[in-house]
């Protein structure tokens, strides 16, 4: 007897989704204004052309190369030492929000539920809050000391590295942690002795990763005072000396290579000496730098924290009217739409170009190994002209591009999302590229063996296979554009930054703490619809990224 297939249901969870987010992009286009208003500053041309001709001849003089070098070196030292702080906070935060620890250490436990969600909630806070805003708070306690830089990555990373090491440690496997309680080895030795060293590959992997993210926001620190590349960028662009933003923006672009490429070169080779030469990096980056730790619990910083805690509670939820923090987190989660949209279909885009196995010789589109000169010449152009492209885009921090871009366009959300879009299109398209260089080889290879030409191949094989892992990573980098829309705002892009501009500005720490408990609601929300999303496409498979 034989038994009919079922025909799947027209309408599933991954389609109802589509069809959602389709709506409100679509709703985003017409709420960021680009029907209704003047958008381009044509007055603005003029400083654009300048900005781009001087990309041509920046300054190379012996004394600024040697400025540069130094600013250079203090963006690299502030990286590694937010990073480390950020692994010791993370791995501490990460054993104690994992489930698998306290099902291990105190598996009958009534409370152990109402306690691992409650710490889950506590970090979730730190991790919402930007760390330009970290670093605006810590730089009006201690100063321009390098210890509110460091601070301020240390701290929301911190919280990132917690969450993302605590669903490591969730997903190793449990069977030699099950054979030692069983044999009567104590809970916390059990623990240390199973799930630690096989999740520490994958600790130390990420690690690496965050490294490359911690020089990205070292250099948006220079941005409120904290020194480094940040910080010469700023002041260059204050006094429109292009030729002097352009050697800083290489010196980042050329850093930030070097750190991607060595990233990679190591997460290869995960080993101990990895481990000495991390540690090593750190202690140089803290002689480097020399951060006052003595701040840390000097009467000057106790004093300093209380004032402004007695300045900021009770908030003030009067002070701002309802209908305008509506309208601005309105503006803040269309740029952070638009913004992850836009860069997410740009970003598929030019993921294959800057893919190794696609144009290049023997490449999925160009499979004959032996290909001329031209060929050959043709596609490595092609590959290495789109990765400096995706360099370019994510070496430079959001908050420069938003001012580059509010050269030719009046603030609001659309310079806003550009910017965003642009720093954001440089990760995703790197992710991407990664994702294509790691396809499935049988299914394609079956149907190149069948004859298959080469756009058929693109459309019914590669194409379809990736796009589910596409999809999740753009909607977690919607959580990530939902954090820095505040950064851009900061600048005069639009959305609640501007908002808690003006309110910093004034010193109103009651009416900061309204918005900023707004903005961390927003970030919530935009986390849960991403993560249910996510799960829709891309059942049970983690982003650590």
């Amino acid at each position: 007897m034989t038994q009919s297939l079922s025909r799947p249901p027209l309408l599933n969870r991954s389609l109802l989704w589509a069809i959602c987010f389709v709506i409100f992009i679509g709703m985003a286009v017409v709420k960021a204004g680009i029907f209704e208003q003047d958008l381009v500053n044509v007055g603005g041309f003029y400083q654009l052309l300048r900005f781009l001709r001087a990309s041509w001849h920046p300054e190379v003089s012996p004394e600024f190369l040697q400025l540069t070098l130094k600013a250079t070196l203090t963006t690299l030292a502030y990286a590694a030492c937010g990073t480390f702080l950020s692994i010791l906070l993370g791995v501490v935060a990460g054993v104690i929000t994992s489930q698998v620890w306290w099902l291990t250490v105190l598996p009958h436990w009534t409370l152990r539920q109402p306690i691992w969600l409650g710490i889950r909630g506590l970090l979730a806070f730190p991790r919402a809050i930007h760390e330009m805003i970290w670093g605006i708070f810590f730089v009006s306690i201690w100063g321009l000391d390098p210890l509110a830089a460091i601070m301020a990555i240390a701290i929301p990373y911190g919280a990132i590295v917690a969450k993302v090491f605590s669903e490591i440690l969730d997903e190793t496997p449990r069977g030699a942690l099950m054979a030692l309680l069983s044999s009567g080895v104590s809970p916390l030795m059990a623990f240390l002795y199973s799930i630690i060293p096989q999740a520490f590959s994958n600790l130390l992997s990420y690690t690496l990763y965050r490294f490359e993210c911690s020089i990205r926001s070292a250099t948006v620190l220079g941005l409120v005072g904290a020194g480094g590349l940040g910080y010469e960028i700023l002041l260059s662009l204050q006094s429109l000396r292009y030729e002097q933003l352009w050697t800083f923006f290489y010196a980042l672009v050329l850093l930030s290579a070097v750190i991607d490429i060595s990233s990679v070169i190591l997460r290869r080779r995960i080993n101990l000496t990895v481990v000495l030469i991390l540690v090593a990096l750190c202690c140089l980056g803290f002689l480097y730098v020399s951060p006052d730790v003595s701040k840390f619990w000097s009467p000057r910083t106790q004093k300093l924290l209380g004032d402004i805690a007695q300045a900021s509670f009770p908030l003030d939820f009067k002070a701002v009217p309802l209908s305008q923090l509506w309208k601005l987190s309105l503006q803040t989660l269309v740029m952070s739409v638009l913004a992850s949209a836009g860069s997410g279909l740009v970003g598929i885009v030019l993921s294959f170009p800057a893919a190794h196995n696609f144009l290049l010789p023997g490449g999925l589109l160009n499979p004959s190994p032996k290909a001329s000169r031209l060929a050959a010449l043709q596609g490595w152009s092609i590959l290495v002209f789109t990765r400096i492209i995706l360099m370019f885009g994510r070496a430079i921090p959001a908050p420069i591009w938003a001012l580059v871009v509010m050269f030719v366009m009046f603030p609001g959300v659309l310079p806003g999302a550009i910017a965003l879009g642009l720093h954001n299109l440089g990760i995703l398209g790197r992710l991407m590229a990664e994702i294509n260089e790691n396809l499935e080889k049988p299914p394609l290879e079956a149907l190149k063996a069948q004859g298959t030409p080469g756009a058929l191949l693109f459309l019914y094989g590669i194409f379809p296979m990736n796009l589910p892992r596409f999809l999740a990573y753009i909607f977690y980098r919607w959580e990530v554009c939902m954090r820095e829309t505040v950064i851009v705002g900061l600048v005069g892009a639009g959305g609640l930054g501007v908002l808690l501009t003006e309110q910093l500005s004034s010193f109103d720490y009651r009416s900061v703490g309204v918005t900023l408990v707004c903005f961390v609601f927003l970030t919530f929300f935009v986390d849960w619809v991403s993560a249910a999303a996510r799960e829709s496409i891309t059942p049970h498979k983690s982003l650590n990224y």
